[in-house]
């Protein structure tokens, strides 16, 4: 059903514009460590809408620290939430950001997570994972996202 206020325009197009268009990335692992790049970004900036994480293999019961990072091919990395604990969490588990830095990535166990994020912009480059400490488990990853320069995505790294 098309808008009332716009009866030409088609109604995908609204719910892109609510959710932004998805891009996922196959299960990553933790066992490395270190940063990985989850996204990359090219063409010009994108408003990241949401992103997901959801464990998919349990991580290990050992000290590990996860926080996500958005790092331009041109300028410094920043971080996009603060470090959290991600030691033992169950399969199911949600992760994900409310878009102010100096909060803690968001988790929940795998009833659900909530909350809004703020919009944060990205640069050309990539949305890293920064790991505290290699570790067994595995992380599914879903994010969200508007161009904001024409020519502008996001795709899985």
């Amino acid at each position: 059903m098309a808008h009332p206020s716009f009866p030409n325009l088609d109604p995908n197009y609204l719910t892109l514009l609510a959710l932004g268009y998805p891009v996922e990335r196959a299960t990553a692992s933790i066992a490395a460590g270190g940063t990985q790049h989850l996204f990359t970004i090219t063409g010009g900036r994108v408003r990241l809408c949401s992103i997901i994480g959801e464990v998919t293999t349990i991580i290990q019961v050992q000290a590990t620290t996860a926080k996500l990072t958005a790092t331009p091919t041109v300028g410094s990395a920043v971080d996009l939430c603060a470090t959290s604990d991600i030691t033992g969490k169950e399969v199911g588990s949600l992760l994900t950001i409310s878009g102010l830095a100096a909060t803690a990535l968001v988790m929940a166990l795998a009833g659900g997570v909530g909350g809004q994020m703020h919009p944060v912009i990205l640069a050309t480059g990539y949305l890293d994972l920064i790991l505290g400490a290699a570790s067994t488990g595995y992380i599914k990853w879903q994010a969200r996202y508007m161009p904001i320069d024409p020519g502008a995505v996001m795709t899985a790294a």
